[in-house]
Protein backbone atom coordinates (compact mmCIF):
# COMPACT_ATOMS: atom_id res chain seq x y z
CA UNK A 1 0.00 0.00 0.00
CA UNK A 2 2.81 2.40 0.80
CA UNK A 3 4.09 1.91 -2.76
CA UNK A 4 0.70 2.95 -4.12
CA UNK A 5 0.59 6.04 -1.92
CA UNK A 6 4.17 6.94 -2.88
CA UNK A 7 3.15 6.58 -6.54
CA UNK A 8 0.05 8.71 -6.01
CA UNK A 9 1.96 11.44 -4.21
CA UNK A 10 4.83 11.40 -6.69
CA UNK A 11 2.50 11.62 -9.68
CA UNK A 12 -0.21 14.09 -8.67
CA UNK A 13 0.32 14.82 -4.96
CA UNK A 14 1.60 18.33 -5.53
CA UNK A 15 -1.22 19.28 -7.89
CA UNK A 16 -3.84 17.79 -5.57
CA UNK A 17 -2.39 19.56 -2.54
CA UNK A 18 -2.29 22.96 -4.25
CA UNK A 19 -5.73 22.57 -5.81
CA UNK A 20 -7.45 21.55 -2.59
CA UNK A 21 -5.59 24.15 -0.56
CA UNK A 22 -6.71 26.87 -2.96
CA UNK A 23 -10.37 25.86 -2.82
CA UNK A 24 -10.52 25.29 0.93
CA UNK A 25 -8.23 28.08 2.10
CA UNK A 26 -5.70 25.67 3.60
CA UNK A 27 -1.94 25.34 3.62
CA UNK A 28 -0.76 23.10 0.77
CA UNK A 29 1.80 21.42 3.04
CA UNK A 30 -0.99 20.43 5.43
CA UNK A 31 -3.06 19.00 2.59
CA UNK A 32 -0.06 16.98 1.44
CA UNK A 33 -0.05 15.33 4.88
CA UNK A 34 -3.78 14.61 4.73
CA UNK A 35 -3.62 12.65 1.47
CA UNK A 36 -1.56 9.68 2.78
CA UNK A 37 -3.69 9.68 5.92
CA UNK A 38 -6.99 9.45 4.02
CA UNK A 39 -5.88 7.08 1.25
CA UNK A 40 -5.65 3.99 3.51
CA UNK A 41 -9.24 4.57 4.62
CA UNK A 42 -10.45 4.62 0.99
CA UNK A 43 -8.44 1.51 0.18
CA UNK A 44 -9.67 -0.09 3.40
CA UNK A 45 -13.26 0.62 2.40
CA UNK A 46 -12.66 -1.06 -0.96
CA UNK A 47 -11.11 -4.04 0.80
CA UNK A 48 -14.12 -4.37 3.09
CA UNK A 49 -16.45 -4.24 0.09
CA UNK A 50 -14.38 -6.95 -1.54
CA UNK A 51 -14.43 -9.15 1.54
CA UNK A 52 -18.12 -8.76 2.33
CA UNK A 53 -19.87 -7.98 -0.92
CA UNK A 54 -18.57 -9.87 -3.91
CA UNK A 55 -14.80 -9.93 -4.15
CA UNK A 56 -12.94 -8.51 -7.11
CA UNK A 57 -16.14 -7.91 -9.08
CA UNK A 58 -17.43 -5.61 -6.35
CA UNK A 59 -14.22 -3.55 -6.42
CA UNK A 60 -14.48 -3.27 -10.20
CA UNK A 61 -18.11 -2.16 -9.89
CA UNK A 62 -17.18 0.64 -7.46
CA UNK A 63 -14.27 1.77 -9.61
CA UNK A 64 -16.39 1.72 -12.76
CA UNK A 65 -19.15 3.73 -11.09
CA UNK A 66 -17.20 6.19 -8.94
CA UNK A 67 -13.60 6.02 -10.10
CA UNK A 68 -13.50 7.86 -13.41
CA UNK A 69 -9.91 8.40 -14.48
CA UNK A 70 -11.11 11.50 -16.36
CA UNK A 71 -11.09 13.48 -13.11
CA UNK A 72 -7.30 13.32 -13.17
CA UNK A 73 -7.34 15.52 -16.29
CA UNK A 74 -9.28 18.31 -14.57
CA UNK A 75 -8.49 18.27 -10.88
CA UNK A 76 -9.19 21.97 -10.59
CA UNK A 77 -12.72 21.48 -11.91
CA UNK A 78 -13.31 18.58 -9.55
CA UNK A 79 -12.18 20.56 -6.52
CA UNK A 80 -14.26 23.60 -7.49
CA UNK A 81 -17.35 21.42 -7.81
CA UNK A 82 -16.75 19.56 -4.56
CA UNK A 83 -15.98 22.70 -2.58
CA UNK A 84 -19.34 24.19 -3.59
CA UNK A 85 -21.45 21.11 -2.90
CA UNK A 86 -23.76 21.18 0.08
CA UNK A 87 -24.64 18.05 2.00
CA UNK A 88 -21.23 16.43 1.68
CA UNK A 89 -21.06 12.86 2.97
CA UNK A 90 -17.79 11.98 4.67
CA UNK A 91 -18.96 8.36 4.97
CA UNK A 92 -19.01 8.07 1.15
CA UNK A 93 -22.26 6.17 1.43
CA UNK A 94 -21.50 2.63 2.51
CA UNK A 95 -17.83 2.71 1.56
CA UNK A 96 -16.51 4.12 4.85
CA UNK A 97 -19.58 4.29 7.09
CA UNK A 98 -19.00 5.78 10.53
CA UNK A 99 -15.23 5.63 10.04
CA UNK A 100 -15.52 8.44 7.49
CA UNK A 101 -17.02 10.74 10.11
CA UNK A 102 -14.46 9.61 12.69
CA UNK A 103 -11.66 10.36 10.23
CA UNK A 104 -13.12 13.81 9.59
CA UNK A 105 -13.06 14.50 13.33
CA UNK A 106 -9.46 13.35 13.44
CA UNK A 107 -8.51 15.71 10.61
CA UNK A 108 -10.35 18.54 12.37
CA UNK A 109 -8.24 18.09 15.50
CA UNK A 110 -4.95 17.18 13.79
CA UNK A 111 -4.95 20.24 11.52
CA UNK A 112 -7.10 22.65 13.57
CA UNK A 113 -9.83 22.86 10.94
CA UNK A 114 -13.40 24.07 11.18
CA UNK A 115 -15.92 21.28 10.81
CA UNK A 116 -17.30 22.50 7.46
CA UNK A 117 -13.86 22.49 5.84
CA UNK A 118 -12.89 19.14 7.35
CA UNK A 119 -16.12 17.52 6.13
CA UNK A 120 -15.14 18.28 2.53
CA UNK A 121 -11.69 16.69 2.57
CA UNK A 122 -12.62 13.02 2.22
CA UNK A 123 -15.31 13.64 -0.46
CA UNK A 124 -12.76 15.72 -2.40
CA UNK A 125 -9.98 13.16 -2.15
CA UNK A 126 -12.06 10.03 -2.77
CA UNK A 127 -12.66 10.63 -6.51
CA UNK A 128 -8.95 11.34 -6.98
CA UNK A 129 -7.87 8.15 -5.22
CA UNK A 130 -10.52 6.03 -6.96
CA UNK A 131 -9.71 7.64 -10.31
CA UNK A 132 -6.01 6.96 -9.81
CA UNK A 133 -6.81 3.32 -9.02
CA UNK A 134 -8.96 3.00 -12.13
CA UNK A 135 -6.23 4.52 -14.26
CA UNK A 136 -3.71 2.13 -12.74
CA UNK A 137 -6.05 -0.80 -13.45
CA UNK A 138 -6.81 0.15 -17.05
CA UNK A 139 -4.12 2.38 -18.57
CA UNK A 140 -1.40 1.32 -16.14
CA UNK A 141 -1.74 -2.36 -16.98
CA UNK A 142 -2.35 -3.59 -13.44
CA UNK A 143 -5.73 -5.11 -14.31
CA UNK A 144 -8.37 -6.11 -11.79
CA UNK A 145 -6.17 -8.78 -10.22
CA UNK A 146 -3.41 -6.24 -9.73
CA UNK A 147 -5.75 -3.90 -7.89
CA UNK A 148 -6.94 -6.76 -5.68
CA UNK A 149 -3.33 -7.62 -4.88
CA UNK A 150 -2.62 -3.96 -4.11
CA UNK A 151 -5.46 -3.88 -1.59
CA UNK A 152 -3.77 -6.67 0.31
CA UNK A 153 -0.08 -6.42 -0.45
CA UNK A 154 1.05 -9.17 1.88
CA UNK A 155 -1.64 -11.53 0.64
CA UNK A 156 -2.96 -12.56 4.04
CA UNK A 157 -6.46 -11.14 3.56
CA UNK A 158 -6.04 -8.49 6.24
CA UNK A 159 -5.54 -4.89 5.15
CA UNK A 160 -5.20 -3.70 8.73
CA UNK A 161 -1.60 -4.82 9.08
CA UNK A 162 -0.79 -3.37 5.65
CA UNK A 163 -2.13 0.01 6.78
CA UNK A 164 -0.40 -0.23 10.14
CA UNK A 165 2.90 -0.88 8.40
CA UNK A 166 2.48 2.28 6.36
CA UNK A 167 1.40 4.38 9.29
CA UNK A 168 4.42 3.32 11.31
CA UNK A 169 6.54 4.92 8.59
CA UNK A 170 4.92 8.25 9.48
CA UNK A 171 1.97 8.95 7.23
CA UNK A 172 1.41 12.27 8.95
CA UNK A 173 5.07 13.16 9.33
CA UNK A 174 6.59 14.55 12.50
CA UNK A 175 8.64 12.74 15.13
CA UNK A 176 8.21 9.28 16.55
CA UNK A 177 5.54 10.42 18.98
CA UNK A 178 3.59 12.05 16.15
CA UNK A 179 3.81 8.86 14.12
CA UNK A 180 2.69 6.78 17.05
CA UNK A 181 -0.37 8.90 17.82
CA UNK A 182 -1.34 9.19 14.16
CA UNK A 183 -0.93 5.47 13.65
CA UNK A 184 -2.93 4.71 16.78
CA UNK A 185 -5.79 7.01 15.83
CA UNK A 186 -6.03 5.84 12.25
CA UNK A 187 -5.51 2.26 13.33
CA UNK A 188 -8.55 2.62 15.58
CA UNK A 189 -10.55 4.02 12.68
CA UNK A 190 -9.60 1.10 10.50
CA UNK A 191 -10.42 -1.29 13.31
CA UNK A 192 -13.90 0.24 13.41
CA UNK A 193 -14.15 0.00 9.65
CA UNK A 194 -13.56 -3.72 9.67
CA UNK A 195 -15.01 -4.57 13.05
CA UNK A 196 -18.62 -4.22 11.93
CA UNK A 197 -19.93 -6.33 9.11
Amino acid sequence: MSNFIDELMGSIGGEVSKGMASQLGLNANDVSKMIPAVAPLILGGLKRQSQNHGGQERVDHILNKYGSADVLNDLGGLFRQKSQNDGVDASLGGLLGQSGFDATNLLTKQFNLDSNTASRIIPMLAPVILGFLTNKRDAGGAGSSGISALLDQDGDGNILDDVAGFLLQGALGGGQSGRSSAGGLLGSLLGGLFGKK
